[in-house]
């Protein structure tokens, strides 16, 4: 497992009972996370001073508890990046802190490669992975069909100091923007999706990612150039573990191509217990150096 133990504004504090325990900057929000089974005693005294928590429903969905959380947002920084954090509807806060290691990947093979590098983000929601890619040099076309995910995402950029960088924001389903791409000829040096494990379309269209990762990796790959560095696939979904991952690159992405494949468990740490909180994971082609 990769473990995001580079953050100075975000830290779980602890884990038990299906909840964690988390400081995003000065706030301290308690959230329900599956993978937590265990119930070691929540004796650490911050449980009982959480700001907000997030309560699920029985009859589904769920929502926040506001016990003492007098601001809608508020900013937290990786690095040199900024992001506005904001509890929303689902548990989320607009961020996902353990993708940092996959930004820090991204960020070196951008450096490595010592030339101008066009990145394609599909699926890019606030903008985290964006933001590192331009941070490091590379310009950037940021696709969700969520307009307020990608109004969040430009708020990201300026907050960065990144609002001149060249990226292009656009709203749009990610697999017809794909197919587009492919009949204009447009081609990228590094791509990297992390769709979601279910959803409908606007027109009623069910996407379950088991279905329909195949041919969307085996379409969006004839998009990568043929200098490309990474593709990099990441996912949520707990019937798709990272060796799965792995072989749909190998045969799809890495098909024809030099380089290598590799995948990995992506998580964060826990102060409380010293172990890590397994978070999602990714899988990798790149081109070696």
């Amino acid at each position: 497992m990769r473990i995001a133990d580079q953050w100075r504004d975000y830290e779980i504090i602890d884990t038990s009972g299906g909840e964690k325990l988390e400081r995003w900057g000065d706030v301290l929000l308690i959230r329900p996370d599956p993978q937590i089974i265990w119930n070691t005693p929540k004796e650490h005294p911050m449980w009982k001073k959480a700001n907000a928590r997030y309560l699920r429903s029985s009859s589904g969905g769920g929502s926040w508890q506001n016990r003492s959380l007098n601001k809608e947002k508020w900013q937290i920084r990786y690095k040199e990046l900024t992001f506005q954090v904001s509890p929303t509807g689902f548990k989320h806060t607009g961020l996902f802190p353990e993708q940092a290691v996959n930004w820090d990947f991204m960020d070196r093979k951008i450096r490595e490669a010592a030339r101008p590098v066009k990145v394609l983000n599909l699926f890019a929601y606030t903008g985290g992975a964006t933001l590192a890619c331009a941070a490091a040099g590379a310009s950037v076309c940021h696709v969700d069909a969520s307009k307020g995910m990608v109004a969040w995402a430009r708020e990201n950029a300026m907050l960065s100091g990144l609002g001149d960088r060249p990226i292009r924001w656009i709203v749009d389903d990610c697999k017809k923007f794909v197919e587009r791409e492919i009949r204009r000829g447009s081609r990228y040096d590094g791509i990297l999706l992390d769709p979601p494990s279910y959803g409908r379309g606007p027109g009623g269209e069910v996407w379950k990612l088991e279905e329909q990762i195949y041919d969307l990796l085996a379409l969006t790959s004839q998009l990568l150039s043929d200098n490309a560095v990474f593709f990099l696939l990441n996912s949520y979904t707990t019937g798709l573990p990272a060796s799965v991952m792995a072989y749909l690159l190998g045969v799809t992405v890495a098909s024809g191509r030099e380089g290598r494949v590799w995948a990995s468990e992506i998580g964060l740490p826990v102060t409380v217990s010293g172990f890590s909180l397994p978070c999602g994971s990714t899988a990798v082609w790149e081109r070696e150096s």
